[in-house]
């Protein structure tokens, strides 16, 4: 009995370690695309800050949908001459790239992604890892190494 306890100790642990969320890290977004401001501090010459949000509550329309990742608000993006010279890439295909089903959530910096049509600058990626997470492979991606 104390060995099923403590399996279940360190099973659920090691859950809550997968999805603890990174404060630390500052999503943000262009042309529909999530990225981080980091990212986008280092693409000056072609990128500049468009509206930056403060709350889940003052974001537009088409951000709505990101409210539980921008939980501290957002940076919006413009590309300078009005095209995007990024790659982007959407987190299903990022999943098949792992060897995932494509529908599975992925996970960015402990944010949960459900929806895997969701595109990213996959240059924030700098480091990934595959875990189980309930039952299924999923994808986690860190962007600081």
């Amino acid at each position: 009995m104390k060995k099923l306890f403590y399996s279940f100790l360190l099973l659920s642990s090691a859950t809550l370690l997968a999805q603890q969320k990174n404060p630390a890290v500052k999503f943000a977004v262009a042309d529909n695309a999530i990225g981080t401001v980091e990212l986008f501090n280092t693409k000056k010459n072609v990128l500049q800050v468009s509206k930056v949000y403060n709350t889940p509550a003052s974001l537009p329309q088409s951000l709505k949908k990101y409210s539980s990742v921008f939980t501290k608000g957002v940076t919006e993006y413009k590309f300078k001459n009005g095209e995007n010279v990024l790659d982007r890439m959407a987190l299903s295909n990022m999943n098949v790239q792992y060897n995932i089903p494509a529908d599975n959530p992925v996970f960015i910096e402990g944010y949960e992604f459900a929806d895997t049509n969701t595109l990213i600058y996959p240059e924030i990626k700098k480091r990934t890892e595959t875990k189980d997470y309930n039952g299924k492979k999923t994808l986690f991606i860190y962007t600081t190494e």
